[in-house]
């Protein structure tokens, strides 16, 4: 489960001025076991609620429970997280 104290401190840990790569080491060094994805916004399905956002990136939340992971809405499921930049447009 996620829950909404560590889609917070996620949320502070967001820097845009990091590459994705740079930023995903990051957010893996600062929280270990759990999954973390970045990617573009434009990556995410649109009709998906994000879990949380700030001025820097919405976070889904990612289940991977079974053998593939998958986008969910469920945080007792999640397992991860998206991390999806806001473009610059």
């Amino acid at each position: 489960m996620i829950d909404a104290a560590l889609l917070d401190r996620v949320l502070l840990g967001v820097s845009p001025r990091l590459t994705f790569d740079d930023l995903a080491r990051q957010l893996r060094a600062s929280f270990p076991g759990l999954h973390i994805t970045v990617c573009g916004e434009d990556d995410i399905p649109p009709r998906l609620t994000p879990a949380a956002e700030n001025e820097h990136c919405y976070l889904y939340y990612v289940d991977a429970n079974e053998h593939c992971l998958k986008l969910t809405t469920d945080a007792e499921t999640a397992t991860g997280l998206a991390v999806a930049l806001r473009s610059d447009d």
